[in-house]
């Protein structure tokens, strides 16, 4: 369910700790990855479990309204749509989304004031009076409010991204990955998904016939870029003129090795994809020049990489692509 890019960040994350700390086991390295790896599919079951509570509220703040003094008549017959959402409805009988929701033990109860806030917000919304007052209710539109509510109305709350943080100072990063993975799945379930059916899992599982799978994928990109470490340094400190390794940033130089590794490792991997990739890698979490900085010695390694025969890429077209 994880893109690759998604896969990149982790592991360049994971590289960098490893790379800053005074641990040289590589295989506890590994393991705090998985780990990373693993708190993003558990902020991902909360942001489902609070699309869960933010209908479950609606319901509750809907049986109040009929207990008024002086109900009006829209009190005491609601409009039952969102409270009824059939998405919704397949998530919450999961068995898969239940047992996950119990293993992490989610529980909503001390954050009533932050979900009635939300609620609200969206209530007042014309995301909301839009699918309420539609006439026909389809199962898309079913979906729609609910990654409506996902990309505004969770994705946007700082309240929300605060409790998260309070929970795990890493779930901070996960926030936005989390609820596009979240997205993903309301966007991807159809009118079949029942109590039995299993949500997405985070990686895919690595086959006899498919080496490449993602959970190989991480465990050779990490581990071959420290094991390789100072051999990459070399090659990188022949291409840079002009310029004492001790000035490079540190996010640049573990990116190049990084970006190696996946030219020599991954033969299914076109040259060009790795060279994007890591680009983009450089101008999300390097300086400003990193990305001009990378593209250029990442062209040279390459030339020398392809001249020394040690790009060796499987499938029609992949050594020049």
């Amino acid at each position: 369910m994880l893109s690759r890019r998604h896969l990149r960040i982790k592991v360049l994350q994971a590289l960098y700790a490893f790379f800053q700390s005074e641990n040289d086991r590589i295989d506890v390295g590994e393991k705090e990855l998985l780990k990373s790896l693993n708190k993003i599919y558990e902020i991902y079951i909360y942001q489902l479990s609070l699309l869960v509570e933010i209908v479950e509220f609606a319901q509750k703040r809907a049986e109040e309204n009929k207990k008024k003094f002086f109900p009006t008549p829209d009190d005491l017959n609601p409009n039952t749509r969102f409270t009824k959402n059939r998405i919704i409805l397949q998530i919450e009988s999961n068995k898969d989304f239940r047992r996950y929701f119990d293993v992490y033990k989610i529980n909503w109860a001390d954050q009533e004031d932050m979900i009635r806030k939300i609620f609200n917000k969206l209530k007042l919304s014309e995301d909301y009076k839009t699918y309420m007052d539609n006439k026909i209710s389809t199962y898309n539109h079913e979906k729609d409010i609910l990654v409506r509510i996902i990309k505004k109305y969770f994705s946007g709350s700082d309240t929300l991204q605060s409790y998260y943080e309070e929970k795990n100072i890493h779930w901070t990063d996960d926030f936005h990955t989390a609820n596009l993975l979240a997205i993903k799945t309301v966007k991807g379930l159809t009118d079949k998904f029942d109590e039995n059916s299993k949500l997405p899992t985070l990686l895919k599982n690595s086959t006899i016939d498919d080496p490449d799978e993602d959970i190989q994928f991480v465990k050779i990109l990490f581990r071959k870029t420290i094991i390789r470490s100072e051999e990459y340094i070399k090659l990188i400190d022949e291409k840079v003129k002009n310029w004492e390794m001790d000035r490079i940033a540190v996010m640049d130089i573990i990116i190049l090795k990084m970006a190696i590794t996946e030219l020599l490792e991954f033969p299914s991997i076109p040259i060009k994809v790795t060279m994007n990739e890591y680009i983009e890698l450089a101008k999300m979490y390097s300086t400003p020049k990193s990305k001009i900085f990378v593209n250029g010695i990442l062209d040279k390694l390459i030339v020398d990489l392809k001249t020394d025969n040690l790009i060796k890429k499987t499938g029609r077209g992949l050594l020049e692509n």
